[in-house]
């Protein structure tokens, strides 16, 4: 591995490497406004051929009906590879569910997730290979020769944060339980739940044991620019953060770091960003998650943020906190839209 001092630009300030931490659905569509602005020549200072880097939350992830489902690496990929089903955000397009309900027709618990017919096959795959003894960072590589390496060779690489287990809990109130909480598992809380109830702490269960998948602090080190995107600053982001060595990799790393809101006003735009912040104490506005992020010249790991232009009267106190800070739109309406946002965290930083 190069140490953080040999991180650089080309010789000419041409950014050839970027690196991104993503959670499912924002980062995705971030994602792909990204690489349509590279595409597009639509990004100043980014070179056309530039790879992009991709480092994917793994804590969503978890076991069902003996299938391993990793729904944040999957939303990526399907999303980057054109399968991904554009009304709802996540799952295969043109999508049947037979099987969802053979398995409620036999009284097979959970009822609530259903995997579809078509997305069945990605899971079946990676299982297979997980049991053969294949890591998770192998078999991620081989399902994207599928759905990224046609469309973009070597140009993109999708790598899941960890070759471990995690997973996020979240704690709940139960008046039955002796403790008076509960605790389930992120995909009870969010597709079960729907996130209506509050969450009383988040916990990433074997965090502390993960080491990074392989590439993972290469990706960080050796990157020319680092994007946090409007992604769940708890759950996801948060969470690639917390996997020993990660954090500290951010803070040494050469190249700027930059990151966008999720918060545009007073909540999140579509997600539960507002619950998870709720639950570890934060305040829910796009100051407030830039402030809990910190600067890295304080110990976090932001140079620069980009909030909403409604949210512009912020812009004072992050930048107080050591954190250059813009306003620009930040609703993700079209690729166009989404490279601009790109394009601006270029310039900021």
């Amino acid at each position: 591995m190069q140490s953080a001092s040999s991180a650089s630009t080309a010789p000419d300030g041409t950014l050839r490497r970027i690196t991104v931490l993503s959670g499912g659905m924002g980062g995705a569509r971030f994602l792909q406004g990204l690489l349509h602005g590279i595409r597009t020549g639509a990004l100043p200072r980014v070179s056309p051929d530039a790879v992009v880097t991709v480092i994917a939350n793994t804590g969503d992830d978890w076991w069902i009906h003996g299938l391993k489902v990793c729904p944040d690496l999957d939303t990526v990929m399907y999303t980057l590879g054109d399968g991904i089903d554009p009304e709802r955000g996540w799952g295969r397009r043109e999508e049947t569910w037979s099987a969802k309900d053979e398995l409620a027709a036999y009284g097979v618990e959970p009822t609530w997730f259903g995997l579809g017919d078509r997305d069945i096959a990605t899971h079946l795959v990676r299982t297979q290979m997980l049991e053969a003894g294949y890591p998770l960072s192998q078999v991620t590589e081989a399902l994207c020769r599928r759905w990224l390496t046609p469309t973009y060779g070597a140009g993109l690489r999708l790598l899941p944060m960890s070759d471990d287990r995690v997973e996020t809990h979240v704690a709940v109130a139960d008046a039955e339980s002796p403790s008076g909480m509960r605790v389930v598992h992120f995909q009870e809380y969010w597709v079960r739940l729907h996130a209506e109830v509050p969450a009383e702490k988040v916990v990433a269960v074997g965090i502390d044991q993960a080491t990074p998948a392989p590439g993972v602090l290469d990706a960080i080190l050796e990157t020319d620019l680092l994007v946090l995107p409007p992604s769940n600053p708890v759950v996801s982001v948060g969470t690639i953060l917390g996997v020993p060595g990660i954090r500290d990799a951010v803070r040494t790393t050469s190249a700027p770091v930059v990151g966008l809101s999720p918060i545009v006003g007073s909540s999140h735009v579509r997600g539960m960003a507002e619950q998870m912040l709720t639950s570890i104490g934060v305040e829910v506005s796009a100051a407030g998650v830039a402030l809990d992020y910190g600067a890295r010249s304080a110990g976090g790991v932001l140079d620069g943020w980009l909030v909403d232009e409604r949210d512009a009267a912020q812009v004072e106190r992050v930048e107080a906190a050591g954190i250059a800070c813009a306003a620009v739109p930040l609703m993700m309406t079209d690729h166009d839209a989404t490279a601009a946002m790109a394009a601006a965290a270029v310039e900021l930083v």
